[in-house]
């Protein structure tokens, strides 16, 4: 006979004890919807595989456990006693079960008459779609479904025609991107409506030269900058678009594979910071351009030399005089700082900069001795927490007189075997609570630990 627990428990067993109870063929509905609750990812994952969980139980599951549902040995026969069976469970289950490469048809017919979205948008997004089921969705009344038709590859040209045409402006975005678009589709929808979907034209690698023009004459500035990141602009048209009375166009031409010289004195005189930021940006920027531009007024400016792993100390210095802290702590956590830049953080009025810079590996020893003298206990503790101060340094981080740095300090793996006794005796309580969670301690010292005056460094100790 076997023993089953009162059903208010199933849901609290032991993970192997609700287990086995969910592999057994004899455990009935009811208790298996209990387990489907318990909070072992093995057992739920055996619910959903039994022939005996409820279909309602079943949908639950399938949004976590799919390919266990599918393989669900009662899920054919409860799909022919119920045709219904996929439309009565979550939208989200569906969609999960329709996503899985081996789900047959049934499952993406299911999918495809769901009331809610995901699941057919989950079909939506299957690589083996029929023919039929492609025109069933480029024809759906969700555009997000006409948007996802619109993006495949394998859309029938008469398709790509009909959408291009689409009520919906994302719709048309989609056809505006697809890799092959004939010339007559490109033309008619670089003159789109939307400003979006023109922009998105302008992008096309294989735009015909007359809607290039056309474009970078388009009265919406966003269209304008698409087509001024071109490189292959009349010399003409580029030049207008670089000295466009919009700083958004002007920004988005300095981003072309190639510009003139001319345009990088140009872009670092320009009134806007959008534009002296995309010059920052830009590959091959003049060192000398670079340190300029790291003392420019707008912190948009220097945020945008952040991005650049080729700046000199010159220019890394004067991003140091920023006053954003969060420019300088990026510069800190920088690697492959020379000893000048380094020795400019460590004297940087934020304590948090200077903790920072504590933890590096590179930082030499002069500075970490420096930073362990800090007024900033912080700035101490940080020195603690590095990952080889050396004994005479720890030794002397473990008489701060702030608790804190001695708790850092008490807790290094580098612990010298000479500073165990006296921590031991550390008037605060965290001190001897870091000591006593040591898995190094003497056993005399242990001992001492686990008769301390404070019940939780006893406990810490093992007493």
């Amino acid at each position: 006979m076997t023993f089953s627990p009162p059903p208010s428990t199933l849901a609290f067993l032991p993970a192997a004890a609700a287990l086995d109870l969910a592999r057994s063929p004899h455990t009935p509905a009811a208790d298996l919807s209990l387990l489907a609750q318990h909070a072992d990812n093995a057992v739920r994952e055996a619910v959903a595989r039994h022939p005996n969980t409820p279909p309602e139980v079943l949908g639950v599951l399938a949004e976590r456990y799919p390919a266990a549902v599918l393989t669900n040995p009662a899920l054919t026969l409860l799909r022919l006693a119920q045709p219904g069976l996929l439309g009565l469970w979550p939208a989200e289950s569906v969609a999960r079960l329709a996503a899985l490469p081996q789900a047959p048809a049934w499952v993406q017919d299911a999918a495809l008459r769901h009331e809610g979205l995901p699941p057919r948008l989950a079909l939506a997004a299957r690589s083996d779609l029929s023919e039929t089921r492609i025109r069933n969705l480029a024809c759906a009344a969700d555009w997000q479904l006409r948007e996802a038709m619109a993006r495949r590859r394998d859309l029938p040209a008469s398709l790509a025609e009909m959408l291009a045409g689409d009520d919906d402006y994302d719709v048309r975005k989609a056809v505006a991107a697809r890799e092959a678009l004939p010339e007559t589709l490109s033309a008619r929808l670089a003159a789109d409506s939307h400003a979006f979907v023109r922009a998105v034209v302008a992008r096309r690698m294989d735009l015909p030269l007359s809607a290039m023009l056309m474009l970078a004459a388009d009265e919406d500035y966003d269209v304008q900058a698409a087509v001024a990141r071109r490189g292959d602009l009349p010399r003409g048209v580029r030049e207008a678009l670089s000295t466009s009375d919009h700083p958004g166009v002007r920004a988005a031409a300095l981003q072309a594979w190639q510009v003139p010289s001319g345009w990088l004195q140009r872009a670092e005189a320009d009134a806007d910071p959008e534009v002296r930021a995309a010059l920052a940006r830009r590959p091959q920027l003049p060192t000398e351009a670079a340190e300029r531009l790291a003392q420019d007024p707008a912190d948009l400016v220097r945020r945008a030399l952040l991005e650049r792993d080729d700046l000199s100390d010159a220019a890394i210095l004067h991003l140091l005089a920023s006053p954003e802290q969060d420019i300088r702590l990026h510069v800190a956590s920088a690697e492959g700082l020379s000893a000048a830049v380094l020795e400019a953080l460590a004297q940087d009025s934020d304590p948090t900069i200077r903790t920072v810079l504590c933890v590096r590996p590179d930082l030499p020893a002069g500075l970490l001795e420096h930073l362990s003298a800090d007024p900033v206990a912080e700035v101490r503790r940080g020195a603690a927490l590095s990952a080889d101060p050396g004994d005479a340094l720890l030794m002397r981080l473990l008489a701060d007189p702030h608790p804190g740095v001695r708790r850092a300090a008490a807790l290094h793996p580098r612990l010298p075997a000479a500073a165990c006794l006296p921590l031991a005796g550390d008037p605060d309580a965290g001190v001897r609570l870091a000591l006593a969670g040591r898995d190094d301690l003497p056993p005399l010292l242990r001992a001492r630990l686990q008769a301390d005056p404070d019940e939780q460094v006893r406990l810490e100790a093992g007493g």
